[in-house]
């Protein structure tokens, strides 16, 4: 893996030698977040692919210095994340049809035979993961953004704080309480899962 100082010196010396190396580097990040933002694999791939179209076209008129002094990793997030706004402001969710294939004519959803893909694991299991989508869903913007980058996408808070250009205070702050919020959700869920039903 290239190290992200020596990666910035490349792009400063010679930005459309060392451009692959960026998107090797930070492809799969990128696409991941994008995923966790978008919820759809189509419109994160088309997010990752402009977060870097327009990353390449911001260094070309930047000025070496400027490509040097990046907090090349932070502006990346940054980037993808105005992307994914902008795409996602009003767009609705596409559902995925049952019946799709892949390349090779097999049903996507057809189970694998591990046990984790038993019909019962694997629907407690997408339960599970949807009920933490949702609640994280829920949360309000600005407590979601920053669960997303500092617990999904592992940055440090100085870098969550760089990516969404707020003050490290802000930042804690509304990590804390989307915590706490996102805690109290699965609760709550809980509760009313293990709550008899009454007929």
């Amino acid at each position: 893996m290239v190290h992200p100082d020596a990666l910035e010196g490349a792009l400063a010396r010679d930005l459309d030698g060392s451009f692959e190396r960026l998107v090797l580097e930070y492809q799969d990040r990128l696409y991941s977040f994008a995923l966790r933002l978008s919820g759809n694999p189509a419109d994160a791939e088309e997010i990752a692919q402009d977060a870097f179209v327009r990353a390449y076209r911001a260094m070309k008129t930047y000025p070496k210095e400027r490509i040097r002094a990046l907090s090349l990793k932070a502006w990346l997030y940054r980037i993808t994340l105005n992307v994914a706004r902008n795409r996602m402001r009003g767009k609705r969710h596409a559902h995925a049809s049952l019946d799709e294939r892949d390349g090779e004519g097999r049903a996507r959803f057809d189970p694998e035979d591990d046990p984790r893909s038993r019909p019962d694991a694997v629907l407690e299991e997408g339960r599970r993961r949807a009920d933490i989508a949702t609640l994280v869903e829920g949360l309000p913007s600005r407590y979601r953004s920053a669960l997303i980058l500092r617990y999904m996408e592992g940055l440090r808070l100085e870098e969550v704080a760089r990516v969404l250009g707020q003050p490290l205070g802000t930042v804690k702050s509304n990590v804390h309480r989307a915590v706490n919020a996102l805690r109290e959700a699965l609760s709550a869920s809980r509760r009313a899962a293990a709550r008899p039903e009454v007929i």
